[in-house]
């Protein structure tokens, strides 16, 4: 069985700047959800943006099967699925089913298949009630659960999402996290909502300077105090670990036996 990412010496610099990513080593393998951790300036969204090839590294980087490169983007970007922080980067068309179905539309699928993808990716995240209303009418929650949406329809092997719960009243983000325990994909979420990262994650990663400085059961990071605090994360106060009910998940037959 392959892995959905491999990560080898993983280096990049930003023109005139500091090198965000210094040697990056990591590995993902199919149906693990891996919460990816670390301050400001850490180079967690750095490294997000090199999974769908919107940045070009040094080193080798290998994602659903295709090594990373100009000439993989798009047989990349149909098997990852990136959802931003906000969810109007991808919103823009008039009614949620249009935006929905972009992307299925311009994968050249016919019209049948796009329905039933639009259809399916709306269901998963509880949104085919509002189908038919512009996204500008929807709540910040709504909205980012359609954004997910638009990438599901795509049917990637990864999903990743950049702070899924910023900006989240707490019924939104019990909704979104909800919405999350079901979709049955990789999944690697970039977040400083620690909690989040508890409940969905079984692995955690923090990165900090461009470095991977723990890699591990996420309870078990998330546990190590003097750790958090080294690197500018600390659970709410008062929050108890050990209150976090663990959510044991089989990884679906039909994902494992795809990518054997």
């Amino acid at each position: 069985m392959t892995c959905v990412v491999d990560a080898r010496e993983l280096r990049y610099r930003y023109p005139g700047h500091h090198e965000a990513l210094c040697g990056i080593d990591l590995r993902v393998e199919h149906g693990e959800r891996v919460a990816l951790l670390g301050p400001n300036g850490a180079g967690k969204t750095t490294f997000m943006m090199h999974l769908n090839g919107l940045l070009l590294g040094e080193g080798e980087l290998e994602v659903a099967g295709l090594r990373v490169g100009k000439d993989t983007l798009k047989a990349l970007r149909a098997s990852v699925g990136v959802v931003f922080q906000d969810p109007d980067d991808q919103l823009f068309m008039p009614t949620v089913r249009e935006d929905v179905a972009f992307g299925p539309l311009n994968m050249g699928l016919d019209h049948s298949e796009v329905s039933k993808r639009t259809e399916q990716a709306l269901g998963k995240v509880r949104m085919m009630h509002v189908v038919d209303r512009p996204p500008y009418q929807l709540s910040m929650g709504e909205r980012r659960r359609v954004a997910i949406a638009t990438v599901l329809a795509m049917e990637p092997s990864l999903l990743v999402l950049d702070e899924p719960s910023a900006n989240l009243d707490p019924r939104a983000r019990r909704e979104l996290l909800e919405v999350l325990e079901t979709i049955d994909r990789t999944m690697i979420v970039t977040t400083h909502d620690l909690p989040l990262a508890a409940e969905l994650c079984e692995r955690a990663v923090i990165l900090a300077a461009g470095r991977i400085v723990a890699d591990g059961p996420c309870h078990d990071v998330l546990a190590d105090t003097e750790l958090l605090m080294a690197h500018d994360l600390e659970l709410p106060a008062g929050f108890d670990l050990g209150a976090i009910r663990r959510r044991p998940r089989e990884r679906s037959a039909a994902i494992v036996h795809e990518h054997a």
